[in-house]
């Protein structure tokens, strides 16, 4: 962590496929404070809010192993409805990296996921939900298609540097041009692996 107005008491659990691996969906688990179903969640999608998308997000989540009860699915036209919840989690799976960021940074709900995470909401985030906290995302345009035209790169800044999820020898390349540059901390996650960030700590899973 660094230079970020939150101090020691937000903790990220950052990976590739969050509840999809059962490595990561282990250590997510393990570094929560009670059972998955007895905490209350905002799910952040990555497409924009349809309310015949809410089905699939619930079913999702059900899998998961959360209840529909404590359920929020972020609404970008409704931000208002998601300021003040009672909230354990805050949950940013896969997608389009660059829409979600660009929909959260247009709707402010930026300096309300810091505030969340100030009263110790704990933070999920898997592929696209891990970039997003990150220093910067510009190297995602490797991986994902800039749909939105996003031009501001700068990520959430919860995180010291930036991450490659689902890395193997595909992303070694980008891996080594982003050690080159020398611009920032560079993190890879394999499908496996995740990330603990808490109390200005990094700590990296392998398994």
């Amino acid at each position: 962590m660094y230079n970020n107005p939150i101090g020691d008491v937000m903790k990220l659990i950052l990976s590739s496929c969050d509840f999809l691996n059962e490595n990561s969906r282990k250590r997510i688990l393990e570094n929560i404070k009670k059972p998955l179903d007895k905490n209350k969640v905002l799910f952040i999608p990555s497409v924009p809010y349809r309310i015949n998308n809410l089905d699939k997000y619930y079913k999702r989540l059900e899998l998961d192993g959360f209840k529909k009860e404590n359920v929020y699915i972020f609404n970008e036209h409704e931000v208002n409805k998601f300021i003040n919840l009672d909230l354990d989690l805050i949950y940013v799976g896969g997608g389009n990296t660059f829409s979600t960021l660009k929909k959260i940074k247009e709707t402010k709900f930026d300096k309300y996921i810091i505030n969340y995470l100030k009263n110790k909401v704990i933070y999920i985030g898997g592929s696209c939900g891990a970039h997003i906290v990150s220093s910067n995302i510009e190297h995602v345009l490797n991986f994902d298609l800039n749909s939105v035209n996003l031009e501001d790169f700068t990520g959430l800044n919860l995180f010291n540097g930036i991450i490659i999820p689902h890395f193997d020898n595909s992303r070694e390349i980008v891996y080594q041009d982003l050690i080159k540059e020398n611009k920032y901390k560079v993190y890879t996650l394999t499908d496996n692996a995740t990330i603990i960030a808490t109390d200005n700590k990094i700590k990296i899973y392998d398994n």
